[in-house]
């Protein structure tokens, strides 16, 4: 029963299971894709490189593989790795064949999946999935997209009420501050906004100062000591529904919150509501765990549903453009059905002032009861500009390699000290935790965190998902850090990447493989076995 077969860019797995003495039954179209091969080279070399491994690529120089490839074209493959759920008719599969996929993953492993069921946690675990993922919304779902308008409304709010204590000389300021705007800046800032178009008093100024906006922060107070109210009184049954806020005109509060957050307008606070800024604030920290990373800036990011690789996102400020670009202005359509939309973490961690995200490595080998293993190796993948949320181009804010690869080329903006191919290991990343003195971070607050979150979002999906005895599969989490080093999980990724897009990839994608076959095929025979760099930790 020794008989396997490889679909994708694999030849890491496939010179394993040779390795291990495997026939491998070939696909009929493999032998016309060399490319593939030649492709991944650099992981065969690299892992004929580990010293003290017992297992060794194996070459073929007299065609004895391709040999004994023929003689079991006939025969029933009795391990299936391929790069989609859909290559296999799971249904026609024999009970003794091993596949590397599930089905129905979808529930966890796209963002519409994880947005929609992360919720459920609560009644599956004793977590809080607002304490490791970004809020999310689906806007196909009206009842989402009006909690999605009242949530941006509300974080307008919470942030004038920060911008105030900011400008007040207060300690709530994020990773930047704004700058000062200049003489020149603020006299055509005045020009440019008659005073009849003003819905709250100012007192008359001379000269080209800024504006100042007394009432608007009473009204932000007002709105948010509503919403306390409504946290406070919250149930489990509308986790995500959240309360209008009564009595407020919208239209005139959102148009000068724009010209505080975007046109640099000045708050002006009284010692009184100073105080009470703070005080509601802290208030609010309470209740709301995501109140410390979502800054000041209410900037938001669109995720095509269902898409990776970075492709189709969007960062934005603005309500009008997140409606916009959904489709979803005028009426629900089906264009909007396919985006989410997440708070965007406006306090990560930066590594040389650039911000970076973890790619995690784990392991689900039987869902009932759930089994998983976490892989003490991966690796950051760095944007190619420095963080700044007054530019939310790709190149400073989306971290994917798919993304980033466009912009290496540019000169001058990228850190000097950031590796060419934007890769570090984790554990040249816990080097330079170490060095800016937080070198229990990655052990006592980063890597458990993960490990919390990806149990929890598997929880929370596990009654959905197709739970065949004799498959496993290699999962793929993206994870933000806050400034606290609180890990933030981005999204779970079926088939993660296995090309050597650096040294580093290189390196850790060949492990990675060689330590899932040692999980799911030797340690069958021999439960001692080492399992590499896999940990298992959860098994219910």
């Amino acid at each position: 029963k020794k008989i396997f077969t490889v679909q994708g860019p694999y030849p890491i797995i496939r010179r394993l299971l040779q390795a291990r003495g495997w026939v491998e039954r070939k696909l009929s179209r493999a032998s016309s894709q060399p490319w593939r091969q030649q492709q991944h080279s650099m992981q065969e070399k690299q892992l004929q490189q580990e010293k003290g491994e017992e297992e060794q690529c194996v070459e073929d120089p007299d065609g004895n593989h391709d040999l004994m490839s023929r003689l079991v074209q006939d025969q029933v493959p009795y391990f299936i790795w391929t790069n989609h759920c859909s290559a296999v008719n799971v249904r026609l599969l024999r009970q003794d064949q091993v596949l590397n996929h599930y089905t129905r993953v979808d529930a966890f492993a796209t963002k519409e999946g994880l947005c929609r069921n992360l919720r459920n946690l609560p009644w599956f675990a004793q977590g809080d999935p607002d304490t490791f993922f970004p809020r999310c919304y689906r806007l196909g779902d009206a009842d989402e997209r009006q909690a999605f308008i009242e949530d941006f409304r509300l974080t307008a709010a919470r942030s004038l009420l920060k911008m105030a204590l900011e400008g007040a000389g207060d300690t709530l300021a994020g990773p930047e501050q704004q700058p000062p705007k200049s003489t020149k800046e603020s006299g055509e800032l005045a020009k440019q906004v008659p005073m009849s178009q003003i819905p709250y008093s100012m007192p008359p100024t001379a000269g080209p100062v800024s504006f100042l906006l007394p009432q608007l922060v009473e009204e932000a107070l007002r709105i948010c000591e509503q919403h306390l109210a409504s946290l406070r009184h919250q149930d489990i049954d509308g986790d995500f529904t959240i309360p209008c806020v009564m009595g407020t005109n919208w239209d005139h509060f959102m148009h000068d919150y724009y010209r505080v957050a975007h046109e640099g307008a000045v708050l002006a606070l009284s010692e009184a509501q100073t105080e009470q800024c703070r005080s509601l604030l802290q208030c609010l920290a309470e209740q709301l765990p995501q109140l410390g990373m979502e800054g000041t800036h209410n900037v938001w990011i669109l995720k095509p549903g269902a898409k990776s690789r970075g492709r189709g996102i969007v960062c934005t400020d603005r309500l009008e453009e997140v409606l916009r670009l959904a489709g979803g202005c005028t009426a629900p359509s089906a264009q909007a059905g396919k985006w989410v939309v997440q708070k965007y973490v406006e306090r990560p961690l930066l590594v040389f002032g650039t911000k970076f995200d973890v790619r995690q490595w784990f392991l689900v080998t039987d869902w009932n009861p759930l089994t998983v293993w976490f892989y003490r190796d991966s690796y950051l993948r760095f944007c190619s500009r420095p963080f700044s949320l007054r530019c939310l181009e790709p190149s400073g804010h989306l971290c994917n390699v798919s993304i980033q690869k466009w912009f290496r080329t540019a000169q001058g903006q990228q850190h000097p000290q950031l590796p060419p191919d934007l890769i570090w290991s984790c554990h040249q990343f816990q080097s330079y935790l170490a060095q800016v003195g937080q070198a229990s971070a990655w052990h006592e607050v980063m890597v458990p965190g993960m490990k919390e979150a990806v149990v929890g979002a598997l929880r929370s999906a596990q009654h959905l998902v197709g739970a065949r005895k004799s498959s496993f599969e290699l999962y793929g989490a993206d994870f933000l850090f806050g400034e606290d080093c609180q890990p933030w999980l981005l999204e779970i990724n079926t088939s993660p990447t296995m090309a050597p897009s650096s040294v580093v990839t290189s390196r850790l994608c060949a492990r990675v493989q060689r330590d899932t076959l040692r999980v799911v095929i030797d340690r069958k025979n021999d439960p001692a076995c080492p399992t590499g760099a896999f940990e298992l930790i959860y098994k219910e």
